[in-house]
């Protein structure tokens, strides 16, 4: 049946076919096709806007006009026929879009990997401890696996230049989500995070942010994600300074 409705219109001659609205749209009801964005069907769009705010040239917007009212029923089917469907090799390009978008998960290094003489991997106390990438928070999909039952590191731009050791003390055993509070779209940050914490069983947040003020924003852009996702996750606030020390652990209020 069709109604009018909020939904969204791609212009073409701005679209890059870069596929950020693709990760960014929960529903898969966006496909790069021919290196555009195409709407694959007005029932899979929800009208919310969650594409919008990743968009680099501002191709994506929502409008008001006649569709098919979405069907929440339908988008349950097309997400498990992508997930069913066979999926790329983690270094062959994607189909269409950004390769920086692609979701991986890395296997810690084994001992018996890191003695193998020529291995390029990194042991001991220096290894990184990324489990994953993307690690931006424009492109993790709150569908993304390894959110699952994650203990989530939520961290601001700087910190990770500013800690000495940000991989031991900080993004060992956790997964990462990183950007910019200050530069950033705090709202549609705000919308990612709810449908994480609505979707993924997020065991707990850590917020990691500097001392300087603009970095504050990043709690209230997770305080607010929890209160419109309605869940109770525990979270801490961690505040370094501007030389990488700990200067403050709190719970987020």
């Amino acid at each position: 049946m069709k109604t009018a409705r909020k939904i969204i219109e791609i212009d073409e001659e701005l679209c890059t076919g870069c596929g950020q609205c693709i990760v960014d749209c929960a529903e898969a009801a966006l496909q790069i096709i021919d290196g555009k964005a195409k709407l694959v069907a007005d029932k899979y769009c929800d009208g919310l806007g969650a594409c919008l705010g990743g968009c680099p040239t501002g191709a994506l917007k929502l409008i008001e006009r006649s569709a098919d009212d979405f069907d929440e029923e339908a988008v349950e089917k097309l997400l498990k026929a992508k997930n069913d469907s066979p999926k790329d090799t983690p270094l062959s390009p994607p189909k269409g879009g950004c390769p920086s978008a692609r979701l991986q998960s890395f296997q810690a290094v084994t001992p018996c990997q890191s003695a193998k003489p020529f291995s390029n991997l990194q042991s001991g106390p220096s290894a990184s401890a990324l489990g994953h990438w993307p690690i931006q928070i424009r492109l993790v999909p709150p569908t993304a696996p390894f959110l699952k039952n994650a203990d989530l590191l939520v961290a601001a731009d700087c910190t990770t230049v500013a800690a000495t050791n940000f991989h031991s003390d900080f993004l060992k055993n956790r997964v990462i989500m990183m950007g910019c509070p200050k530069f950033d779209d705090a709202e549609g940050y705000v919308a990612k995070f709810k449908d994480i914490f609505k979707t993924a069983a997020i065991r707990s947040i850590t917020i990691l942010i500097m001392e300087v003020p603009c970095c504050q924003s990043m709690k209230n852009i997770v305080r607010a994600a929890l209160d419109q996702s309605g869940k109770k996750i525990d979270a801490e606030v961690v505040t370094l300074s501007a030389r990488g020390e700990v200067i403050q652990k709190a719970a987020l209020q």
